[in-house]
């Protein structure tokens, strides 16, 4: 039977739950590294749907300078593929109980709220419906950790690339998933005599032999 091309591409891999049968019970994904960006859409209108060239690009530029604009006004705006709405809170480090003292300079930004519409949801559904879902090959994170001497060459492989390891190299030499890949790194920092030692630089965890 001829491999399906089509469709969107999915990844399975196992969850920290256990199942009925004492094995990890799986869940799925779309296949990570998948990416396109806006210009490439530009494009693809330009050529499909009748539209000259960057001009879905300049109409994106002027709705985002004008939806920034509403929603620093405290405005939800609604669009055909959903609405957006400013997120507030307090400032942090800082506990209010009295709702008189909170002032305009206490209160920060902190993100945006989408919600779908199902109009756009459906535009998705009627794709899927004509191309649906292809697998894609995923190595077994179990079998991977159960080979301890796979594990070690690994380890030592990125240790003496780099002096050391983080779990994005280790995901990488090993093919597990980065949960995998990161359940590993910080088995090994675990115990009285640990083999790594974790240090935190910036937004990562880099481990390092002790």
């Amino acid at each position: 039977m001829p491999r399906k091309t089509d469709g969107m591409p999915f990844e399975v891999f196992p969850s920290p739950m256990k199942g009925k049968d004492g094995k990890n019970i799986v869940y799925v994904r779309p296949k990570s590294g998948l990416k396109i960006s806006f210009n490439e859409i530009d494009d693809y209108c330009a050529k499909h749907y009748g539209l000259r060239p960057n001009e879905l690009l300049r109409a994106m530029y002027a709705f985002t300078q004008a939806a920034g604009y509403w929603l620093s006004e405290g405005y939800r705006i609604e669009t055909p593929l959903g609405t957006f709405a400013p997120k507030i809170g307090l400032r942090a480090n800082e506990e209010f109980t009295d709702p008189k003292k909170v002032k305009g300079h206490d209160v920060r930004f902190e993100g945006m709220e989408y919600r779908s519409v199902k109009t756009f949801e459906d535009e998705v559904v009627k794709w899927l419906r004509h191309h649906g879902f292809r697998k894609i090959d995923t190595p077994d994170s179990q079998e991977i950790k159960a080979d301890q001497s796979l594990l070690d060459t690994a380890l030592q492989r990125c240790l003496t690339a780099k002096g050391f390891v983080t779990v994005a190299s280790f995901s990488a030499v090993t093919g597990l998933s980065n949960y995998s890949a990161r359940q590993q790194l910080e088995h090994w920092t675990d115990g009285e005599n640990p083999r790594l030692l974790k240090t935190r630089i910036g937004r990562s965890d880099v481990y390092t032999e002790t």
